[in-house]
């Protein structure tokens, strides 16, 4: 019994971490304009960067799709692998880190991509929708205040481990959130830098 769920949460991991790595945002615009979004702005592979080059709309488009590969690898893992007995939840933050790695660490770009952000509001999302939704939320009124993606970003993910607390006391979810808040705020140096020294990019309409 042991070695068919340590089989099957090690294939979740993979298939989530290949779910995670489909580079939405690089697709879209080496589509659209023939480019490679990793040679504009920042070099991510995310919706912020995506904006620079496509505009607001595919931004939105960037943003969705890619908060999917977080919440549905997660979502599937909660209805079909959460063996509560034996795993008590951590078959979807398995899922979830897999999706996260993908995102950033993408196996079809030679290890390179966007900052998990979204991604990582999607498997939020997909653990307590409550508390996923309270992160977007956060983000998007930090970013709206303040004009920088980038702050928005690391304080709402900061926030994270409280807010899943607050609304599910499951130990896994609140260590995954812990962890995915040290990722992103590690994906964010650059910008943490830059933010200190007041030469970090704002948000244009």
């Amino acid at each position: 019994m042991i070695s068919v769920i340590v089989t099957k949460l090690i294939f979740l991991v993979i298939i989530s971490y290949i779910i995670g790595s489909i580079p939405t945002g690089y697709i879209i615009v080496k589509a659209i304009k023939g480019i490679d979004i990793r040679t504009v702005g920042s070099g991510s592979t995310g919706a912020t960067n995506v904006k620079r080059v496509l505009g607001k709309k595919w931004f939105f488009i960037v943003m969705f799709i890619d908060a999917l590969k977080g919440a549905l690898p997660v979502m599937y893992a909660h209805r079909y692998l959460n063996f509560v007995d034996e795993l008590n939840g951590l078959s979807p933050v398995l899922a979830g880190l897999g999706a996260i790695i993908g995102h950033s660490k993408s196996v079809f770009l030679k290890f390179t991509g966007g900052k998990s952000v979204a991604t990582g509001v999607g498997v939020l999302i997909g653990l307590c929708w409550q508390a996923g939704l309270s992160v977007a939320l956060i983000w998007g009124i930090i970013t709206y205040i303040s004009k920088y993606v980038s702050l928005g970003s690391v304080i709402a993910i900061s926030l994270s481990p409280i807010i899943i607390y607050a609304f599910n006391q499951n130990l896994y979810y609140v260590g995954f959130a812990a962890i995915c808040a040290v990722y992103v705020v590690i994906m964010h140096k650059p910008n943490i830098i830059r933010l200190l020294e007041g030469k970090e990019n704002k948000v244009r309409k």
